[in-house]
């Protein structure tokens, strides 16, 4: 009897666990990357995982600002945005919101220096 009662409890939490990442798994986000600073001509690297497939976008010669949205659906939402000063140096700022929480930010100053965003 007790041996069913733990089987049942845990049939139970497995269900819950299970419903918990299906549910996680259809789930849309938004994400923001945002990009400001003093440098010119900067290089602009991001990723973003869509229903469990990792897209990669990179834009060069950007002007500062630079703001992009996207869209990421499936259980892996995270991604990177990395930002490379240009020749002529000068500084940026690196800063990813997802569904208006939380920023993760970074800073780099001089030429060549990359800002790279992680960890959301």
């Amino acid at each position: 009897m007790v041996v069913l009662l733990l089987t049942g409890g845990c049939v139970a939490v497995v269900a819950l666990v299970v419903n918990g990442v299906s549910e996680e798994s259809d789930r849309t986000v938004r994400v923001r990357y945002e990009v400001t600073g003093t440098a010119k001509g900067v290089t602009i690297a991001y990723t973003t995982w869509r229903d469990g497939d990792l897209s990669t976008s990179q834009e060069t010669g950007q002007s500062l600002p630079w703001r992009r949205d996207v869209e990421a659906t499936g259980f892996v939402k995270g991604g990177t945005l990395a930002v490379t000063v240009g020749a002529a140096g000068g500084n940026v700022r690196c800063s990813v919101t997802v569904d208006d929480g939380s920023r993760r930010t970074a800073t780099a100053s001089g030429p060549s220096a990359t800002a790279t965003c992680t960890g959301f």
